[in-house]
């Protein structure tokens, strides 16, 4: 697992902006990288009615509460590792507890407590404010040095081509 060493205040403020700018999806939800340690993330979006999965009751759609750990996994993956390295979700199951509180924002926490040379194992929980009162847990496994990525200056002139 990554050392202490290794997460310099320099490291993870460039970190932040790339984790989360480099997915597109990411962006648009609004998450943000509120706190990291090795192999651990936190991160939050926060309540918007565009992301309501039900206008009746105002609840937030479960699929971002799924993309909002998944990004969280990624991240702690990433924490985990002794150098960035393009990694790929293989599985991800959520186990929804609950529907979150419509108007508040939601937090994630991911831990990648195992590496192996192929593969990062995670688990999540969404919550509120309280990580013992979990909206949704999750597991999930990551395959390290999966997908060869774009490169950050092309994927945004490819996304910036499209919407223009």
């Amino acid at each position: 697992m990554a050392s202490e060493s290794h997460l310099t205040p320099e490291n993870i403020a460039q970190m932040k902006d790339m984790l989360i700018q480099h997915v597109p999806h990411a962006r648009a939800l609004g998450l943000t990288i509120t706190d990291v340690k090795p192999a651990h993330a936190w991160l939050t979006v926060p309540y918007d009615k565009k992301l309501i999965g039900n206008v009746e009751t105002g609840v937030i759609h479960g699929g971002v509460i799924t993309a909002m750990l998944d990004n969280a996994c990624g991240v702690a993956v990433q924490l985990a590792l002794p150098d960035r390295s393009s990694i790929a979700t293989l599985d991800l199951r959520i186990d929804y507890m609950k529907p979150a509180t419509p108007g508040e924002a939601l937090t994630g926490h991911a831990h990648c407590y195992k590496l192996t040379k192929n593969i990062a194992f995670v688990r999540g929980t969404a919550y509120h404010t309280d990580e013992n009162d979990p909206i949704a847990t999750c597991v999930g496994t990551f395959m390290l040095a999966a997908n060869r990525a774009t490169p950050m200056e092309y994927a945004d002139a490819l996304i910036n081509k499209h919407e223009g």
